[in-house]
């Protein structure tokens, strides 16, 4: 059965006049004219053939017919009414689809969440991991935090922060294994690796050191792993800056040297372009750069 329904603004025109008994109070609630509720009105009659109101020197009254239509008019504005509330209150609450990488998640993200779950009880993170692009069309996630040149054609592409690479171990094995006193020393040490681009022969040949070894020992697909081994006392770890941040900062890793080879990619805020003003995004992203401002 097809529906031939008046136009919608002529039947909000209708609720509110009828509901007040008075266009001028309808059209000062819908932010329009007095004429232009008059002309909705008009409108809708002629559609249904019938009058809705009985025009008074100073009253208006429901005919028989506006009277029967007004209740079930009434009770379907409340109900989108109350859905479009319903709407926008779940784009400031409720859950907040994320993915980003898992050596992101590990080392930076998750040991921080318990301060974004306290500023914002009402939102739910929920966090998958993967190091693949990601396509908004095909996966049900509101945003992304991805790693590379800023290249997602299409997307909404803000920049989150850059980073360095530079070697990492345990203070146990600097204090107890043999001495790291110059990048030379590394020759006595295992090194550690995983799939980063900058690589331990890129930092020992700008450290001056290429007769270093650099493909000797175990490697890790990710970099939390080798971070973790690093942390373990296992060797020394080419760690990437945003990484190994709460370690450095908690005492379970050290830089034996200064130098740091800047890294070509960088962390970018990743989402659709209608994504990019919704609430709980944007609180995300807001909450994203309070904390990486918090650590300079």
């Amino acid at each position: 059965m097809s529906r031939r329904l008046p136009p919608l603004n002529a039947l909000r025109a209708f609720e509110a006049a009828a509901r007040h008994l008075s266009f001028t109070r309808a059209a000062e609630e819908l932010h329009v004219t007095q004429a232009a509720v008059s002309h909705q009105i008009k409108s809708l009659e002629a559609h249904l053939g019938m009058p809705m109101f009985r025009r008074l020197n100073r009253a208006l009254m429901l005919t028989d017919a506006g009277t029967a239509l007004y209740p079930a008019i009434s009770e379907a504005i409340d109900i989108m009414a109350t859905a479009v509330d319903r709407l926008h209150r779940h784009d400031r609450t409720g859950e907040l689809a994320i993915t980003t990488m898992d050596s992101f998640a590990a080392t930076w993200l998750v040991p921080r969440l318990g301060r974004f779950r306290k500023a914002h009880p009402d939102i739910d993170i929920r966090i998958t991991t993967s190091d693949d692009s990601v396509d908004f069309a095909r996966v049900n996630v509101d945003m992304a935090v991805r790693y590379g040149s800023g290249d997602w054609p299409g997307l909404h592409v803000e920049h989150l922060m850059t980073e360095e690479a530079f070697p990492v171990c345990s203070p146990a094995l600097l204090a107890s294994g043999p001495p790291l006193n110059s990048p030379a020393d590394l020759r006595h040490h295992t090194l550690l690796h995983d799939d980063m681009r900058v690589d331990w022969r890129m930092w020992l040949m700008a450290a001056g050191e290429p007769g270093v070894d650099s493909q000797k020992g175990p490697s890790y697909q990710h970099s939390n792993l080798v971070v973790q081994a690093a942390e373990q006392g296992d060797g020394v770890a080419l760690a990437r800056s945003v990484l190994v941040s709460g370690a450095l900062a908690a005492g379970r890793l050290v830089k034996p040297f200064d130098m740091a080879l800047p890294v070509q990619f960088a962390y970018y805020v990743v989402c659709p372009k209608t994504n990019a003003n919704r609430p709980k995004v944007k609180a995300f992203r807001d909450w994203l750069f309070e904390e990486i401002r918090a650590d300079v």
